[in-house]
């Protein structure tokens, strides 16, 4: 049985440095067996991949990505919690934020980059409860925010 983070790099991918908070709060924190992130934003080495609002700016597409790289950085904001991802019993929510025009209303789709490669890095594990939600506009004009709550052993 391979590790989340084995399967990480099977498909090319790792567990990014620790995004910096943009405000007063911390990436993650532990209350028993379960682990919150804060929401996490599509940055890539210290800055977003994009900005906009999907339906404008930003293409579908754009913000799937944007989705899996916000997971990514929730996998990193609980791997620091808990130090080793395959202490991860199961992933039990997302939630996903997409900043949209008024008219977009492709937001399941979007939050698919999130859902879909948490399955692809926990298995069974990674299937979730999950809300995707349309918002006016998201910090730093990220089209995109994503939290997780995941239970731990």
């Amino acid at each position: 049985m391979t590790s989340p983070e084995e399967r990480l790099a099977e498909m090319g991918l790792a567990v990014p440095e620790v995004a910096k908070p943009v405000a007063a709060y911390v990436p993650a924190g532990r209350s028993g067996d379960h682990v919150f992130t804060s929401g996490q934003l599509p940055m890539r080495a210290g800055e977003l991949m994009v900005t906009g609002k999907v339906g404008g700016e930003v293409t579908a597409e754009e913000a799937y990505a944007c989705a899996q790289q916000c997971v990514l950085n929730a996998i990193a904001a609980v791997k620091s919690e808990i130090g080793d991802l395959s202490r991860v019993v199961r992933v039990v929510k997302v939630v996903a934020f997409i900043a949209s025009t008024p008219d977009f209303t492709g937001q399941p789709g979007v939050a698919n980059g999130a859902s879909e490669l948490l399955g692809e890095v926990f298995g069974d594990a990674g299937i979730h409860a999950r809300s995707a939600v349309g918002v006016p506009v998201l910090p730093l004009d990220a089209p995109v925010e994503v939290e997780l709550l995941v239970e731990v052993k």
